[in-house]
């Protein structure tokens, strides 16, 4: 079979050649030797590019957003150590602020739990807004921010059900809401679903349908993580404070670290992260929890489980510290005994328990913590937008900041309940409250008799 080639005139530089090759069957391949910048040009882009890229100037950025005052301060400063300084600034302002909520009590904590919740699923949904606003899609915005009330009305109000279920019973309009909570949650959702479903486009099927599941998987980082720091609070303030200082420690001491001896670079899809800045802020966080776990150990205020006092008629954090909050002594591997000998040591250590499971999760903080920020990272990436916000000067947008603490929110929670918790009487006597009188007649005697077989009670 002869050979059939087609030439073109070299009339092109060497930059812009075609390179033949020869398949198996003998046709010849035109292969482009282009420069790869030639097909990066403004025409060669798709129009997916192009409204991403629309999108990315419609979207507020904050880090480099400084106050007035601030930016004159700092003119004589170069942008890195500028940078540097407007960071430690409101690092600090956040870390007050985080003290002064602390002082005020779990409420405050949780009122600002939700307060940031919303601002994150803002800020997330916005990106898709940005869509929205492009191509004119009907009812995004608003079927977004219900399905989020939808969200909170259930699971604040499964919290509601499992602490206060005693006194919501006792009010007669409350009780048919506690009643049928999950049925009315369900209801509301179905509404919400209808809803998106009238508003579909023909044109815009596939964008809606993507625009869906944004807001649901929005739901599901936000909403969802949210409800598990609440619960958390409930356990003792130890466990949302311990774990909330652990990612901000991290975050911080990792940039420190990262900016004076940064020289490895850690991941492609966070440039600016450095092995040493990762390592750095792993050990420092380390130390840090041990530390601040010791201290806080030694308070009621941290340590006790918030629970609802019918007789005060609120809130309370008083209690016997649980043997987890205690020091107990425990012994030394036999293998180390020698070593402490010579050293004139005990074979013997005196430690709160709690300080065991704090370095569990000074661990998970340090090493897995930070793939929720490479997580945001990609997304940001995806959209070539450099923050999701501006709201924090130097930081971004509150999302930037949290993007961590949500993932550190489920660790701790799915830790306490595989590790450490115990059924609480106060949420078991929440559900005997809810029971109908026959049922609950039928409980007493059944544990009456229960206690008298196992000699526990005896009534003679």
């Amino acid at each position: 079979m002869t050979d059939v080639r087609k030439r073109r005139p070299d009339t092109t530089n060497d930059s812009d050649k075609a390179r033949e090759t020869e398949s198996d069957q003998g046709i010849v391949v035109l292969e482009s030797t282009h420069k790869k910048e030639d097909f990066d040009s403004e025409d060669d882009k798709s129009p997916e590019e192009k409204y991403v890229e629309e999108m990315s100037k419609i979207i507020p950025q904050g880090t480099d957003k400084t106050p007035e005052v601030l930016d004159s301060a700092l003119q004589g400063l170069s942008a890195r150590w500028r940078n540097w300084v407007i960071r430690g600034i409101f690092t600090w302002l956040m870390i007050g602020l985080f003290c002064l909520l602390i002082s005020v009590g779990p409420l405050a904590l949780m009122v600002t739990t939700l307060v940031v919740q919303v601002k994150c699923f803002e800020e997330i949904i916005n990106i898709g807004y940005a869509v929205y606003r492009i191509h004119g899609l009907p009812w995004f915005r608003s079927l977004s921010w219900y399905f989020l009330i939808t969200s909170n009305y259930f699971f604040y109000g499964e919290s509601l059900v499992d602490y206060f279920g005693v006194v919501i019973n006792r009010t007669d309009y409350l009780r048919v809401l506690i009643t049928y909570h999950r049925f009315i949650s369900f209801c509301l959702y179905i509404v919400g679903f209808m809803w998106f479903v009238l508003s579909l486009v023909k044109k815009y099927y596939m964008k809606q349908f993507s625009l869906f599941a944004w807001t649901h998987v929005a739901l599901l980082i936000v909403v969802t993580q949210s409800y598990l720091i609440i619960q958390n609070i409930f356990e003792g303030l130890i466990w949302f404070i311990v774990p909330v200082s652990m990612i901000v420690c991290n975050d911080v001491m990792a940039y420190v670290f990262g900016f004076f001896f940064g020289r490895t670079p850690l991941i492609q899809l966070s440039p600016k992260k450095t092995w040493e800045g990762f390592i750095g802020g792993g050990v420092a966080t380390v130390i840090f929890g041990l530390v601040m776990s010791y201290i806080m150990c030694q308070y009621r205020y941290f340590v006790c489980p918030i629970e609802y006092s019918e007789t005060l008629g609120r809130m309370t954090m008083e209690c016997e510290p649980s043997p987890l909050f205690r020091p107990q002594e425990y012994t030394l591997p036999e293998s180390l005994s020698g070593v402490l000998q010579l050293l004139g040591l005990k074979n013997t250590l005196k430690l709160y328990p709690f300080l065991l499971h704090s370095l569990s999760m000074s661990v998970f903080s340090s090493v897995i913590g930070p793939f929720g920020g490479f997580f945001a990272s990609g997304f940001k990436r995806a959209f070539k937008i450099k923050d999701f916000g501006d709201v924090i000067p130097g930081h971004g947008g509150i999302m930037d900041r949290f993007d961590c603490q949500y993932l550190m929110a489920t660790f701790v929670n799915v830790y306490i309940s595989s590790f450490i918790h115990t059924a609480s009487p106060q949420k078991l006597l929440q559900q005997v409250y809810n029971l109908k009188p026959e049922q609950q007649l039928q409980l007493f005697y059944t544990l009456k008799e229960t206690l008298e077989n196992r000699g526990i009670l005896n009534l003679q």
